[in-house]
């Protein structure tokens, strides 16, 4: 989708992922993992920690499979995405922030049985990320920038992987919350590090530091990493909602919010909307000038 922008002097493209089956992109990584797991290890079930997308992508896929589902969330995990969760059939287990982000960590979670489907760092994850980036060759073979929106690095790396593939003078990049940019900061650094960590409306992105695993990919498939306040996230979701007619979570604002303050340049930009899962009084605040 074109997004039509008197103000700004390139072309800005959106990938509205927020209108899959479960509003978020995570439903391609999710379901490409379940697909190439063994009927058998899925006996038991599945598990996976997520804020939210993620375990409605895993349960969405669970479902279709037959297999039970269990979704690890940290306790600030919005109530629209839990629910969201639930109806699609799988329990939800909320634990405190740090514990969830342990289970991310060391890619586990014994308290639960089941398989632990990473929501980040599973090379079939990765690759069903990377068919969005295929896509926007599909239908923009000139892209010149794609900004995506920086969590973990699943979705990052995926889209730049795919489109490096095929056009390697695209620029691609990733965007983190001024609250938590742990990517940003390592690429200014040289090397990672822990950072001042703020939970907030962009509940999809934004961490205390990054995933060992993810730093060498993160740092060998993207031109960069940019981060953006609130206040400048909460005015790009409004301007989606108002323009466009586009419904975005705050983590689905952030490449937006990038390209408007000329972060990639004035050329062909693609801007990863990467959901539309949002608590409507966060919404309707935003929508009120505010910002969450």
């Amino acid at each position: 989708m074109r997004l039509h922008l008197p103000e700004h002097s390139g072309t800005i493209h959106l990938k509205l992922e927020n209108l899959q089956p479960i509003g978020s992109f995570k439903l391609r990584g999710a379901l490409n993992a379940l697909l190439q797991t063994p009927s058998e290890e899925l006996q038991e079930g599945v598990v996976t920690a997520s804020a939210g997308n993620m375990g409605q992508g895993v349960a969405w896929a669970a479902r279709e499979l037959g297999v039970p589902c269990a979704v690890v969330v940290p306790e600030h995990a919005p109530e629209t995405k839990l629910a969201a969760i639930e109806r699609l059939g799988a329990r939800v287990v909320k634990v405190p922030y740090d514990r969830w982000w342990e289970a991310i960590a060391t890619s586990s979670f014994p308290e639960v049985p089941g398989i632990f489907v990473h929501p980040v760092q599973d090379d079939r994850v990765m690759a069903g990320n990377g068919t969005i980036g295929l896509e926007i060759l599909d239908d923009l073979p000139e892209v010149e920038a794609v900004l995506v929106p920086f969590g973990g690095g699943g979705l990052s790396v995926g889209i730049a992987s795919a489109v490096k593939a095929l056009r390697p003078e695209a620029k691609v990049y990733a965007v983190e919350p001024e609250t938590g940019a742990p990517l940003t900061a390592a690429l200014e650094l040289g090397e990672p590090r822990a950072v001042k960590y703020e939970t907030s409306f962009v509940d999809g992105s934004g961490a205390p530091a990054l995933l060992p695993a993810m730093w060498p990919l993160a740092q060998g498939a993207l031109d960069g990493a940019f981060s953006v306040s609130l206040d400048e996230t909460a005015a790009a979701v409004r301007l989606l909602a108002e323009r466009a007619r586009v419904v975005a979570e705050g983590a689905g604002g952030l490449a937006l919010a990038a390209a408007l303050a000329g972060r990639a340049g004035s050329g062909t930009v693609v801007c990863i909307v990467s959901g539309g899962n949002i608590d409507s009084w966060k919404l309707a605040k935003i929508l009120a000038g505010e910002t969450p």
